[in-house]
């Protein structure tokens, strides 16, 4: 068996089950959502599949792989150490990969999220799925329409309508032209108020990338130096070494003597 420094190998194990801690929160995480989002007509069922199998397999792998970090450095297997340490080297510039690009993203964010918006509208014509969406996001944030009111052109849902002995500001507007009837509404538009989570979540999400990368990173470091040590020893301990032989050789020349005298 290799030598691996005692030290290096009880850092990476601890290492290695933070790792698996986070493979373990990515898979709650997708089994949240998925609970969450059970029975709800706001997101579409492909999307959502996707999101639930995207969650599900990066936090499978994870696990995956730190399970193969401590197995390889527990038992020190050499080739699985070299397995772990190209899944780090994948990792981290995969996280590089989405980190770099949406940091850039970031200040054009707004502006792409106005839009989107605005494609949404009249809200009277959206789909059934984006009315639903509407309908519960007025009825949580007390706010109608996306930029207001006259997002949805008179044909003004229940979900927008305000109490004014609630809190919360209201104001009047025709809902029923040829009648003339008033109808009391949230002032407040929602997407002043759903911009600022979107901003947070879109943050967080590269804060946790940029993360996950220096996490990787540690990784990376890590195991190179246990397949570093792995291999400097296993090769020390093959390499042949011929032992020196002295035998006694007798002398090149030897002194002839007289024989003696008679």
């Amino acid at each position: 068996m290799t030598q691996v420094n005692t030290c290096l190998k009880r850092t990476f194990t601890v290492f290695n089950i933070i790792l698996a801690l986070i493979g373990a929160v990515i898979i709650a995480l997708g089994i949240l959502i998925q609970v969450m989002s059970r029975g709800s007509g706001a997101l579409n069922v492909e999307d959502r599949y996707f999101s639930l199998i995207v969650l599900y397999v990066v936090g499978g792998a994870t696990l995956g792989i730190a399970f193969l970090g401590v197995y390889g450095s527990n038992k020190e297997k050499y080739a699985a150490m070299v397995v772990y340490l190209v899944l780090m080297v994948c990792g981290t510039l995969a996280m590089l990969r989405i980190g770099i690009p949406a940091a850039v993203f970031r200040p054009k964010l707004d502006g792409v999220l106005e839009e989107s918006f605005r494609h949404l509208t009249p809200l009277n014509q959206a789909s059934e799925e984006v009315q639903d969406m509407m309908n519960n996001v007025q009825s949580v944030m007390h706010c109608c329409g996306l930029f207001g009111a006259d997002d949805w052109n008179q044909e003004i849902p229940a979900s927008c309508s305000c109490d004014p002995e609630e809190e919360y500001e209201c104001r009047l507007v025709d809902y029923m032209s040829l009648l003339r009837k008033k109808k009391s509404i949230y002032s407040q538009a929602c997407v002043p108020l759903l911009m600022p989570y979107i901003l947070l979540g879109f943050d967080i999400m590269i804060g946790v990338v940029f993360s996950t990368c220096v996490v990787v990173l540690m990784g990376l470091i890590l195991s190179g130096i246990i397949v570093h040590q792995m291999r400097y020893s296993k090769t020390a301990a093959t390499r042949v070494s011929v032992p020196a032989v002295f035998t006694h050789m007798p002398p090149k020349y030897q002194e002839l003597q007289n024989p003696p005298s008679y």
